[in-house]
This record gives C-alpha cells, structure tokens and sequence, in this order.
C-alpha cells in the first residue's frame, strides 16, 4: 500500500465505503469492485477497500471484532500476534515492573494494541512510512502509544525513560514485481538482525524478541527464556525473554492455549506450561495408548518432560511419540473443556494392533477389516501419505487411522482410536 492510497482509504468518504461493504466474500470480489467503479469509485480505492475487506476478514481470527475498525498490509497481518498472545507479552512487562516500553518493530500495532490496553505507555517506531501511519491509525483510542516512522534502534532509550524493549523483526523478504513474500528462517537475516536487538539488554534488561517458531536451538542466548506457543494446535511463535522479564529463569519452555467458548457464549482461555531439563527420557515398546504431544512442546525439544507428566515413555529416542500402558489424565481431573482447566498438552489415541511396516501385510490387514476410509499420520519415516493411500486401493465401509513411525529403530504400523485432548 503506498501513501497515495492510504490517504484515501483514510478520508471520510474511503473510511464509509469501507464500513458499508457487505461481508467479504471471494466469489463475489470482482463483481464488487467492478459495481463500485460503476458508481464512480476509483478504481484504486475500489481495488483497496474491497483488499482491506479481505484483509479484516481474514484478521477476526487474530483480532476478533477489533478487526472492524483497523487497517492491514498483508505481509503485517500474516506477522502479527495473535491478541490473545500479545496480551501475555503485556502480562510479561508488567509482572516486571515496567510501566514504559518501547515497540522497536510495531508493524500494523498488533503488539502496541495489547501493551497499550494494559495501561503501558508505548513507543512504537517502524521503518516503513505507511506501515507506521496504519500503526497509528490502528492505535488512534490509546493516548499511551506514541507511534512514530522511525528506526528504533536508534532512540535513545535512556533519554526516552524506556523500562522494557519490544522487537518483532521482519522474516520475510519481499518477492519483488508483486510477487509473494517469502519467510526468512536465519535469524541473521532479520530486519533488523537478532543481534542488533538483543544487545539492548546492556542498556535496557527487559528485553523481549518475538521470533519465528522454526528457530534453531543452537545459538540461543543462555541468559533467555525461549518459550515457544501454540494456540489451539498450531504453534504461532516463538518469544525470547531477557532480564526480568524471564519471570522463571533462563532455559526452554512451551506455553499451550486451548480456547473454546462456553454455553453462555462466553470465551475462555485454557493454558499450560511445559519446561523441564535435558534428562534423557525413558524409551520402551508400544503400550496400550500413544499420545502426540503439542507442537509447542516438540518444538521446545521438551518431548521427554512431557512424556513424564503423562507417566509415559518414547516409543523411540529420536520420534515425538509417547506411549503409556494406563490411560493419561490431565493433572486436575478436570475435563480439557472446562473452565480453569489446565490446557492439554497432547492428543491421544488407544493403540489397537501392531504390526512391522510392509504395503501387502497393511492391504491384507485393512482389507480383512472392510475399511474404505483412512486417516495416516507420520513421524520418522519417508512414506508418503497420498501416495500410501493410492498402494492400499481400499473400498471397504468402515473407518480406520494408522500410525507411521519408528518403535525402537525399526518402522512400524500402529493401527489406533482417536482418544481426543490430555
């Protein structure tokens, strides 16, 4: 988006065309931008209001209704926090004791939002110039966030007053000539790079850097909390918190967030920490249950502590899959839906057949048992799913889901029932 046509979006006849769309629909997009330049609408506002419409659509997931009255790049959206997750970091400075942050990276404001919302006044700064004019835009109902076009690491942090540093650095690296964005994995290809951010914490210890969940673990800095999130199963982000604001001391955790709304309508959040050590975790044969544990947690490499919490094992050293010979149950006794429950951590599944991995064993197998329809799931093997789903040439009636994985070094089929959340 360029200055030009943010203004216009902007002005108060953008903003009411805007307002007055219809609900976005994908089908009927050209056919509604070609009734508004029948209208008299120009054409790049016509083509930019019915891409905002797409765009708030799309962010209801992250923002919810607050969507309705803010602007968005697409790049920005597909890099902002969740709501939900941003107002944990605000939890963070302020368990801290910060009440003066700065938003080195502020993007669209998704972060600023919830910092500002928790009564934390803000400095949001952004390289990009209409990147920070739809900040603020975005941030225009909150007196305590001053947004600026600015390189953040340039402010001068002492004289600002500032108590905590915030940084999202972009990973994402234009396609050029309108082609996609594509997602940058090496932190020192950041915009701007790791380093540069976290050696604020000489100046300013509180220091917090939103990264992306693919981070490798070699190379973390020892005196950080590197806590990796979910956010009912999909794993969002990864956060690096220094100094204060690493609330119990260095070292890998996962945070899992379950949301469900309740017969009220009501919305509520269930949450569960994993952290634990490098202990080698027990490994043994397949019991009765297997559980894949949360994306977070395995991407935390916390595999094993989670294994102990469900009084299980690993089916194999080098596999994410924990197997127990009693049924795991969450530390409350609580049911996973039920208010101020703890999240659950993995899903399980009752293992009812084993058997060595061979394509004429499985078909002989499945086929014995009518089954025309089949889940795969995989882990630690080369097969491929569709192409597995081809080989079997099933037809029968019945329903049926297959693990693929290793048990001790050798490959094997793991014929189970989906058990749900624990």
């Amino acid at each position: 988006m360029d200055a030009a046509i943010l203004s216009k979006l902007l002005s108060p006849d953008g903003w009411a065309l805007l307002g007055a769309l219809p609900p976005y629909d994908e089908r009927q997009a050209m056919k509604t931008v070609t009734a508004l330049r029948a209208k008299g609408v120009a054409p790049d506002l016509a083509a930019a209001v019915v891409t905002q419409s797409r765009l708030r659509t799309r962010a209801r997931a992250k923002f919810g209704d607050f969507a309705d009255g803010m602007l968005f790049t697409a790049d920005g959206l597909e890099q902002a926090t969740r709501l939900l997750v941003a107002a944990l970091h605000a939890r963070r400075y302020l368990d801290a004791g910060v009440s003066v942050l700065a938003d080195l990276t502020c993007g669209i404001g998704a972060d600023s939002l919830a910092f500002a919302g928790t009564g934390l006044r803000v400095v949001a700064t952004d390289l990009d110039e209409c990147t920070a004019a739809i900040a603020q835009w975005n941030l225009r109902h909150f007196p305590e966030a001053d947004v600026r076009h600015a390189d953040g690491l340039r402010l001068d942090l002492r004289a600002e007053g500032i108590e905590g540093v915030y940084a999202d650095p972009a990973r994402r690296v234009s396609g050029g000539s309108g082609a996609r964005s594509r997602r940058v994995f090496d932190p020192r290809a950041y915009e701007p790079p790791l380093d540069s951010v976290w050696a604020l914490r000489e100046t300013v210890p509180a220091v917090g850097i939103k990264v992306g969940p693919g981070i490798p673990h070699d190379g973390l800095p020892d005196d950080a909390e590197t806590q990796w999130v979910s956010v009912n199963g999909d794993v969002v982000e990864a956060g690096l918190w220094f100094g204060p604001l690493a609330l119990d001391g260095p070292g890998r955790s996962a945070l899992v967030l379950r949301t469900f709304t309740d017969d009220d309508g009501k919305e509520h959040t269930l949450s569960r920490t994993v952290r634990g050590d490098d202990d080698a975790p027990d490994v043994g044969g397949v019991g009765q249950y297997l559980y894949e544990p949360d994306g977070a947690v395995i991407r935390a490499g916390l595999v094993g502590q989670a294994a102990a919490e469900l009084g299980g094992r690993l089916v194999d050293p080098t596999i994410a899959y924990v197997t127990t010979d009693s049924l795991a149950e969450l530390p409350s006794g609580r049911p996973a839906d039920s208010v101020g429950a703890p999240a659950p951590i993995a899903t399980g599944y009752r293992v009812l057949d084993t058997m060595p991995f061979g394509l004429k064993r499985l078909k002989a197998y499945l086929r014995d048992r009518n089954v025309g329809r089949i889940t795969i799931k995989k882990r630690g093997t080369a097969v491929v799913p569709e192409q597995l789903r081809k080989q079997l040439v099933l037809t029968g009636t019945e329903e049926a889901t297959i693990v693929l994985t290793r048990v001790a070094g050798n490959q094997q089929v793991l014929v189970v029932e989906p058990l749900g959340p624990v």
